[in-house]
């Protein structure tokens, strides 16, 4: 099978589709990805590219057809939407050519935000006859509004005409969550073909355990340690976090938060942290991928938090995954989709988004729990990560719907042809 992969983020980023286009090579699919030039999250273009112009390279074998794309830059709102805009234009403009003389039996866009990339990846679907599967991160417009991007309610409508348009043209959408299904049928009138495929995976550990994160690593360990890692942004709720932190020191707990990431609210959060005197808060920055399985096994147990917005409880977040393969407690201050896997899982505590005094609790209970308790919190967290997320199992998932797409396509063009 030659497949098409259309996506904004790829390597060198760090971003899940890497892992997945590999096992996908390995598997014996043809894959070549059409990408933009690396720039997340710094927001500047890597050393040794350049954000004009088309490039070809490779990723362990994998072809990588790169197009021009404008540097999303740093809490700019106008360079952010440039960026989205330029990956857009630079698809439908580029895309035709860059792919000249090349065939494909079916194209398979990954679609974190900005949706809207989806449009180029249609038009080269119908250039190239071959079916689409869209696999969606977030929901739009949902998304846009409940992050604060975009209030103006003509402009949630109009995206939300391109999102109806999307959805209708796509052969099939993948959805990270099956809370997602209903809001997708209602915009395409129940025609839409929806599937479930988690939006991360667990990936075997590796042999050669990464270096130099151990001083970290030990300083976790050395407590009761609460590890939130990511984007620490505006959707993760981070002032419920520190609330409860300062709750937690007022009442003189043992325990510490590490906060582990970067994202558009780390000035903000450092100076807060200044501001109200919190000791039992660190900010250790950002790290590599590789890094996360240590820090993690280091951890008393991992947080994931987003904000109380009800599009929120659509949302598994991808971190989730990675927090259950590591075998440590989550404490999981979110609604809905979330909540629902660590309860399912046997591997923590939930409390309700947005409710400092609910997560301080959650804290507590944890902290008071015997080692006992809390390791088989953790080894239930494992199992359900291997039985629900490993990698080959998805991947093997992902190549059969491809082939069952494919084989339907070619029906339908037969029948057309009698």
């Amino acid at each position: 099978m030659r497949l098409l992969i259309f996506t904004q983020y790829f390597w060198p980023e760090t971003f899940g589709i890497n892992a997945l286009v590999k096992s996908l090579s390995e598997r014996g699919v043809e894959v070549t990805v059409m990408t933009g030039k690396p720039n997340y999250p710094e927001g500047k273009v890597f050393e040794g590219y350049s954000w004009w112009g088309t490039s070809r390279e490779f990723y362990d074998g994998i072809e990588v057809l790169r197009i021009p794309l404008f540097p999303r830059g740093k809490r700019s709102s106008l360079r952010l939407l440039l960026n989205y805009l330029s990956f857009l234009v630079a698809g439908i403009i580029f895309g035709p050519w860059v792919l000249r003389r090349q065939t494909f039996d079916a194209v398979f866009v990954y679609a974190p935000s900005p949706l809207l990339q989806a449009l180029p990846a249609i038009l080269l679907a119908r250039l190239k006859r071959a079916p689409i599967a869209l696999w969606v991160q977030d929901l739009w417009p949902e998304s846009l509004s409940a992050t604060g991007f975009v209030r103006n309610r003509r402009a949630l409508a109009l995206v939300a005409l391109v999102v109806r348009f999307i959805y209708r043209h796509t052969d099939r959408v993948l959805v990270p969550s099956e809370a997602f299904r209903a809001p997708i049928q209602a915009m395409t009138s129940g025609s839409a073909d929806i599937r479930y495929y988690p939006n991360a995976w667990v990936e075997e550990p590796s042999a050669d355990p990464p270096v130099g994160f151990e001083a970290l690593a030990k300083e976790i360990a050395s407590g009761f340690s609460v590890v939130f890692a990511g984007n620490l942004g505006a959707a993760q709720s981070l002032d419920t976090i520190l609330d409860a932190a300062e709750q937690l020191q007022n009442e003189e707990a043992d325990v510490r938060f590490f906060l582990i990431g970067s994202g558009s609210l780390s000035a903000w959060l450092s100076e807060e942290i200044r501001r109200r005197g919190l000791r039992n808060v660190q900010v250790p920055g950002r790290f590599p991928q590789s890094a996360m399985p240590v820090l993690y096994a280091a951890a008393s147990a991992l947080l994931v938090s987003l904000r109380d917005e009800p599009i929120f409880a659509y949302t598994i977040p991808s971190k989730l995954q990675g927090y259950l393969a590591a075998g440590r407690p989550v404490i999981a201050a979110l609604n809905g989709e979330g909540a629902r896997v660590v309860a399912e899982a046997g591997a923590g505590v939930s409390c309700s988004a947005g409710s400092a005094s609910a997560l301080a609790t959650a804290v507590r209970s944890l902290g008071e729990m015997d080692s006992a308790a809390l390791d088989k919190m953790g080894d239930n967290a494992r199992r359900y990560a291997i039985a629900h997320f490993s990698l080959d199992r998805l991947t093997d998932d992902l190549v059969e719907q491809l082939q069952e797409l494919v084989a339907t396509h070619k029906y339908k063009i037969q029948e057309k042809s009698r």
